[in-house]
């Protein structure tokens, strides 16, 4: 088990390297000056690839997550940590998801929201992950 958890945790760290990047990816599409086509295409195709790169890291990361889960056995006797762990990778689902969106959005021409917001919605696997490494480390409850 420990071989899976050792291959989770890179898998993770790697999908989590596109979490942190594509929005920034956003903040820069935010900013570029209508008139900048050249600038905008490279964004579009940096992002683009990145969010394929992504994708693929998160099916890994989530299957051998998938894995050590069936491992655990009786999940009840592990105590809330798990539960609360699989509610924020379910959150990290949705926030991939949305940058999907996000980048459909700008594929098609119609980001409504500015670079400070896209500043803001970066902060957020930030977070997540924060709070998924004290749940796994510390297992408060």
């Amino acid at each position: 088990m420990l071989w899976v958890k050792s291959f989770h945790i890179v898998f993770v760290a790697s999908w989590f390297a596109g979490l942190f990047y594509l929005p920034r990816i956003f903040v820069n599409l935010a900013m570029v000056p209508p008139e900048s086509v050249a600038e905008r295409e490279r964004l579009m195709l940096m992002a683009g690839k990145l969010f394929r790169f992504m994708t693929v890291l998160a099916v890994p990361a989530l299957g051998l997550g998938f894995w050590l889960w069936l491992g655990y056995g009786d999940m009840i006797a592990l105590g809330g940590w798990l539960h609360a762990k699989l509610l924020l990778v379910a959150l990290l689902l949705g926030y991939h998801h949305a940058c999907w969106l996000m980048l459909k959005r700008f594929r098609a021409g119609q980001n409504r929201r500015n670079h400070v917001w896209y500043r803001w919605f970066n902060e957020a696997p930030v977070i997540l992950l924060v709070l998924v490494v004290i749940l796994v480390v510390v297992k408060p409850f």
